[in-house]
């Protein structure tokens, strides 16, 4: 899996996904939105086609312990570990933009 980098257009955020096997320019995935809307769309290629969305929750607990809790809505007919993978990587993405470890 490759995953391109994140491009900011007009504030919204887009993050392609190419599988191994894909060798042309059309993402097999995209990420759309961002870490600082605290939510993003996961879509099938370049198409509207939505598989999974995510949102950041926000709360007390995690404040004070520096942790980050998502909730994911994977839609039927989509692998929910895949899902959970991209939105794993997209939390490392951004904290190693944060500087955080």
């Amino acid at each position: 899996m490759q995953l391109v980098t994140p491009l900011s257009i007009s504030g919204r955020r887009y993050l392609d996904v190419f599988l191994a096997n894909n060798k042309g320019e059309v993402p097999d995935f995209k990420i759309k939105g961002g870490y600082a809307e605290s939510s993003c769309s996961i879509l099938l290629g370049d198409s509207n086609t939505m598989l999974a969305q995510m949102h950041r929750k926000h709360s007390l607990k995690s404040s004070i312990l520096g942790t980050d809790n998502f909730g994911v809505t994977v839609y039927p007919n989509v692998d929910y570990a895949f899902i959970t993978a991209l939105v794993v990587i997209l939390d490392e993405i951004n904290a190693d933009r944060s500087g955080e470890d």
